[in-house]
């Protein structure tokens, strides 16, 4: 079941992770399923960006209760949804074709063909 028409952007995502939805449902056809992992992946990446942004702000260190410095909170934060927003997706696998492979083993994923595939031709 493709979502016909598509919805708008959830209003809590940012303005780029709202234009980041628009570009990716009308260039996919999505089903219902597709559209939670987008929106859980845009939230992701928005909360990698609050992450980021506050690491800016504050340091990569912050100080500890004991004196010295620890590690800022928001490290682990930004690296949580930045791998969240990896998986994601991964999971969404929006390649358009199939990867071509030569090496023996299970198919790989539409969106790792990127660098292995770089360069080579339809006859290669």
């Amino acid at each position: 079941m493709i979502v016909d028409p598509p919805p708008p952007p959830p209003a809590h995502l940012s303005a780029p992770a709202r234009e980041w939805w628009e570009t990716t449902i009308n260039r996919y056809e999505l089903q219902p399923h597709h559209l939670k992992l987008l929106e859980l992946c845009l939230q992701a990446w928005d909360r990698w960006e609050q992450a980021r942004e506050q690491i800016e702000r504050d340091g990569l260190t912050v100080p500890g209760r004991e004196g010295g410095m620890r590690p800022h909170p928001c490290v682990g934060i930004e690296r949580d949804a930045r791998l969240a927003v990896a998986r994601l997706v991964r999971e969404l696998d929006l390649d358009a074709e199939p990867p071509v492979s030569e090496r023996v083993g299970p198919p790989g994923l539409f969106s790792n063909r990127g660098r292995r595939n770089a360069g080579k031709g339809a006859n290669s």
